[in-house]
């Protein structure tokens, strides 16, 4: 929850007459400009792509700091994944899982038998010992199960990763997001791996109609009560991720329950890039999202709508990109 000034009642619905005009129909145009040129950009997907962590500039300093021997093993997920016509994004998840499980390099040694780059244990089913240190053979076999989790392609790349290695610490992986995607281009000489331009969402998609559906039915929750943990099947009042499920579900779009969780339910993209219909997040520790707290939607012109508090109905507010405990990257239902 957040501590804000509460927007009256007449301030309130001036701003929704006036983002109902403009924003939402801002957006729409975007949907039909995108239909007209044949959404040629929607195989770009930012949360599973570059930099969402950590800055470009932090990733390259990362992949600086490796030495030779990381960077071959490196260069041979890399050789590996396009031998087998892997995606990028497939070296990307290799890389990531690679450099939190060993560092990137062949050990000889782990927890229990884990052994190798990705510490993959023969007690396990996953090979012999001289298998296991073999480096083309363990390369082969992430990538082997890899290709079983259903929808990897579709995933941020920290996500398949823990889905290959099933570690007790799921969300390490996404650490080395930023330099993986350095190195797929650096090494894999991938210009854009993800389709979606240098830095952090430049050629998203435009926020969709559906976006406009999802404001035009939160501002019209407006002026009902926060409660926290409130239902999802009913519109009488709302908590922060509530309203937010409910919002986007009358566009289409499934949102899961939580704030933490809809973190991660689109493409993400730098929050002073954010637009109309785009998701929010404040957080404890800006830089964990496990802390987050706090959602709500950007209504633009430096505007969001949210269930913010007990004793605080839902409203609009201006909200400033500098604020306090605002996590920096956006989020996009729907992309």
């Amino acid at each position: 929850m957040r501590t804000a000034v509460i927007v009256g009642v007449v301030v309130a619905a001036f701003f929704a007459l006036v983002l109902t005009t403009g924003a939402i129909s801002t957006v729409i145009t975007n949907d039909q400009e995108a239909d007209a040129a044949n959404v040629e950009n929607m195989s770009c997907n930012a949360a599973v792509g570059p930099a969402t962590t950590t800055s470009a500039e932090g990733g390259a300093g990362a992949a600086a700091n490796l030495n030779t021997d990381q960077r071959r093993i490196v260069q041979l997920i890399i050789d590996v994944g396009k031998q087998r016509q892997l995606p990028p994004r497939a070296w990307q998840v290799a890389i990531q899982a690679g450099m939190t499980e060993s560092g990137l390099r062949n050990l000889n040694y782990g927890d229990r038998d884990s052994l190798g780059i990705f510490q993959m244990r023969p007690s396990m089913g996953w090979g012999s010992v001289a298998e296991v240190t073999d480096p083309v053979y363990q390369v082969n076999k992430f990538y082997n199960v890899l290709q079983t989790v259903s929808g990897w392609e579709q995933q941020r790349p920290g996500e398949s990763a823990q889905d290959v290695e099933r570690s007790a610490f799921p969300d390490r992986y996404h650490r080395w997001e930023s330099m993986a995607s350095h190195l797929i281009g650096n090494i894999g000489q991938i210009a854009d791996p993800t389709g979606c331009g240098e830095g952090v969402g430049n050629l998203l998609p435009a926020p969709t109609r559906a976006a406009g559906g999802a404001m035009q039915w939160a501002l019209g929750q407006q002026g009902k009560p926060y409660v926290w943990g409130a239902p999802t099947n009913q519109q009488d009042s709302y908590d922060c991720s509530s309203l937010m499920v409910q919002a986007y579900r009358s566009s289409g779009i499934a949102l899961p329950r939580t704030s933490r969780e809809q973190f991660k339910a689109g493409a993400m993209l730098p929050v002073r890039q954010a637009q109309p219909g785009d998701l929010l997040f404040w957080a404890y520790d800006q830089s964990n999202p496990a802390t987050i707290h706090h959602v709500a939607m950007y209504l633009g012109d430096g505007k969001i709508v949210e269930a913010q508090q007990t004793g605080v109905p839902v409203h609009i507010r201006p909200v400033k990109f500098d604020e306090s405990e605002l996590v920096a990257q956006a989020v996009r239902p729907g992309v």
